[in-house]
């Protein structure tokens, strides 16, 4: 597909507006988004990326919409594994709610950034070197393989965190969401910096992987630029969104990895089909089927719905989201938040969650009440509640 570098132009001009857009109208005013406006802006954000595939299809033919569409789908997919990471990340520093919205739009231009020095980079190589099909495809399997074996270990501790924990001294406390503030005189970092510096290097290290996914797709440079653009764009307002749901989504990680794995093999065969590499078939081209677009675009679309629709009609999955909800309410009721008019939204909220769990199965409700961590962290916020009603700093909200 060749782009002239007006069409080049004038869609980073697009997406940059966008950017410049989501932060002064959205992120400048620190503010906890409400369920309708997360998904009102989730909805526009995809409505333009579908939009500007429908413009491909129409303009640069069948083939390149289809690669676009599969590309674009596949990295909605991993930016959503993306965001239980995010998750832990500022649960972890604890980032007061309203505050998140500046990290995440952070974390999105830093992607945004090093993703199109990957993207180029890889281009380079693929144009130079054939053989990098074969390091893409292997890249994926090794991925696929580590989302199957690590899938419910989530973590917030990777290189890029430890060295920004070891490097950059921070004061103990956040300042709204200033990056700096003035302690004992002096002019110091917050923990804000720090976070933004983890959620980027977290970025960083997700690209390594769905950059060659997405070359298994398609090789063209603008339609790889602009997917993985448009599925960075709307995911602050997709976290927010899906925020209650995430931990539902307990089969992700097996349905990404059947993905990766699919792209890693139709990325090897690829290599075959173009290979020169000497010690292969003696350098030369091996006749094998090659999968096609079309083929590759319903087989993510057929796995992510069984993967998302399993999720959600596990039990095991209510039971995971009821769980993870209270403990991250909980969380934030006693060591986060302090804002009392929002602390009593927190505790209804896990209130809410404690409801839900007393509908679950015996077996969940069993098995939960035996998660002792879990027991002392939601009675803990039980008494500090019944001392901040009695000391009139909060009410009690009753559960409908």
């Amino acid at each position: 597909m060749q782009v002239s570098g007006l069409v080049w132009a004038l869609t980073v001009v697009g997406i940059l507006g966008l950017v410049i857009f989501d932060f002064y109208f959205h992120v400048r005013r620190a503010h906890i988004p409400e369920i309708r406006e997360a998904a009102i802006w989730s909805s526009i954000y995809v409505g333009i990326a579908l939009a500007f595939g429908l413009g491909v299809w129409i303009f640069g033919g069948h083939a390149a919409g289809a690669e676009y569409y599969a590309g674009y789908v596949t990295e909605k997919a991993l930016s959503v594994d993306n965001l239980f990471v995010f998750l832990v990340i500022l649960g972890s520093f604890k980032v007061p709610r309203a505050d998140q919205q500046k990290v995440l739009l952070f974390g999105i231009v830093f992607s945004l950034i090093a993703r199109t020095g990957f993207i180029f980079l890889g281009a380079a190589l693929i144009n130079s070197f054939a053989w990098v099909f074969y390091l893409f495809g292997l890249i994926l399997l090794m991925t696929a393989g580590n989302l199957l074996k690590h899938q419910d270990e989530r973590s917030a501790d990777n290189v890029m965190i430890r060295l920004a924990r070891r490097f950059l001294r921070t004061s103990e406390t956040y300042d709204g969401d200033k990056l700096f503030t003035i302690q004992d005189g002096r002019r110091v970092m917050t923990p804000m910096l720090l976070v933004m510096v983890a959620i980027g290097g977290t970025d960083l290290l997700f690209a390594l992987d769905s950059i060659p996914a997405i070359f298994g797709l398609t090789q063209s440079v603008y339609l790889v630029f602009t997917a993985t653009a448009f599925s960075l764009l709307g995911l602050r307002q997709l976290y927010f969104l899906l925020d209650g749901l995430l931990d539902r989504l307990i089969y992700l990680s097996y349905g990404l990895a059947g993905i990766l794995a699919f792209i890693g093999v139709k990325l090897i065969l690829h290599a075959m089909h173009e290979n020169n590499v000497p010690f292969i078939n003696g350098g030369e081209h091996i006749d094998v089927v090659e999968i096609s677009t079309g083929a590759s675009l319903a087989f993510i679309i057929l796995v992510l719905v069984i993967t998302v629709v399993a999720s959600l009609l596990s039990p095991r999955g209510r039971a995971q989201t009821y769980v993870s909800a209270a403990r991250r309410h909980a969380t934030e009721y006693l060591d986060i938040e302090t804002d009392p008019a929002y602390c009593d939204e927190i505790f209804h909220r896990l209130q809410v969650e404690e409801a839900h769990i007393r509908t679950l199965p015996a077996k969940h409700r069993r098995r939960i009440r035996e998660e002792a961590e879990l027991m002392e962290l939601i009675g803990r916020a039980h008494l500090l509640h019944e001392q901040r009603v009695a000391d009139g700093v909060c009410f009690e909200v009753p559960v409908h």
